[in-house]
């Protein structure tokens, strides 16, 4: 499992959203700049003239280029305080290098914040040596050894851990988004099979009684244009809730007031008969919107699939607790029925996530039921 971690790690890209230089890049290295002249020229326990331009120069500059080309900002930076310091081991220079050279922290942290992985271990391992070199130099106690390090792993874990942080806010963002396009799919399988499924029905009565009841035609024609004109409204609806900008509250969701509208009158077949009761008021607008778009992909099923039904009826009851929604229908109980496709997988999701209950399956006697139970709180998960 550590051989994983650290492969993982080791393939990590460089985030995709590093941003550019800026003003306030430009201001720090002004700032550093200015304060390097000034503790050349007051301070007397620098070190050599050259060496403290050196490092200083070589720090500030990369600071330039330290998101878009991290590892190589590092090596920079480290790399040239590291010679500097092994040279005044070597010559035995006494002085300090100027506080500008301090900026090597913000490197670290940009080496692991916007660097790739490969990046980041190169980067790690020039670090380490020159805290060792530094050490040395500086002939550090134990306990200013320890500290050293443990500043620049401190920023070097921040960095880090910004990283991850932003990485899992785009994961969300984007897990957010693929939920949005499930629920919208959804809603527009619903919305669209619902009433074409009726239109079509509508249209081949009217071609079977076009010869025999010429009259009965114009009666099918009439549903065909309010399903249709019913469906064109919804679809607005929800185009005008995708171009609307995002801080536009969503356009009102159809409720369990809303399933009466799914009964017919005796001249469709099958007939839709919808009957409320019990406790139906105060449910959460996500339970009312799932009762009813359960019970319109229900009945479309049935004008779809059930053979020979000339009866579906939808029953709503709510208690204290719960609300239950049945769905029956008298079709034939041998054959006719679809295999479990988007629709049925959708119905039982959307029970799911409000922590229901769904069944859909052949009834006792005849036909087939659809039953779901929602608690009356139920929030989408």
């Amino acid at each position: 499992m550590a051989t994983n971690a650290l492969r993982s790690l080791w393939a990590e890209p460089r985030p995709a959203n590093a941003p550019g230089r800026s003003l306030r890049d430009w201001a720090l290295v002004a700032v550093l700049i200015c304060g390097t002249v000034l503790e050349t020229v007051f301070r007397e326990d620098m070190a050599p003239l050259p060496l403290t331009l050196i490092a200083a120069l070589a720090v500030i500059a990369a600071l330039l280029w330290r998101r878009t080309h991290p590892l190589l900002a590092t090596m920079a930076a480290f790399g040239t305080v590291t010679v500097v310091d092994t040279i005044r081991v070597l010559t035995g220079s006494h002085g300090t290098l100027p506080t500008s050279v301090s900026a090597t922290l913000v490197i670290a942290y940009a080496l692991f914040r916007w660097g790739s992985g490969r990046e980041a271990a190169g980067g790690l391992g020039v670090i380490l040596v020159w805290l060792a070199v530094i050490c040395t130099a500086e002939r550090s106690s134990a306990a200013e050894t320890v500290a050293g390090y443990a500043f620049f792993l401190f920023a070097a874990t921040l960095g880090a851990a910004i990283r991850y942080r932003a990485k899992v806010r785009v994961r969300d963002i984007d897990q957010a988004r693929a939920r949005e396009r499930e629920l919208l799919a959804r809603e527009l399988h619903d919305i669209v099979a619902h009433h074409v499924s009726g239109i079509a029905i509508q249209a081949q009565a009217g071609r079977a009684i076009a010869a025999s009841h010429p009259e009965r035609v114009v009666e099918a024609l009439a549903i065909i244009e309010d399903a249709a004109s019913r469906t064109l409204t919804e679809l607005r609806a929800i185009v005008g809730v995708l171009r609307a900008p995002q801080n536009t509250g969503l356009a009102p969701q159809p409720g369990v007031a809303e399933v009466e509208r799914l009964a017919t009158d005796g001249r469709t077949r099958p007939r839709v008969g919808v009957t409320l009761s019990g406790e139906l008021d105060d449910l959460s607008p996500a339970v009312g919107a799932a009762i009813y778009r359960l019970a319109q992909e229900s009945v479309t099923n049935a004008r779809r699939h059930a053979r020979h039904a000339t009866q579906v009826t939808v029953a709503v009851t709510g208690d204290a607790d719960r609300v239950r929604l049945t769905i029956d229908d008298d079709g034939s109980a041998t054959g006719g029925r679809a295999p479990a496709g988007y629709g049925l997988v959708g119905m039982r999701e959307r029970a799911s996530l409000l922590g229901g209950t769904f069944h859909a399956g052949p009834a006792a006697e005849r036909g087939w039921r659809v039953e779901a139970v929602l608690p009356r709180t139920g929030t989408p998960r």
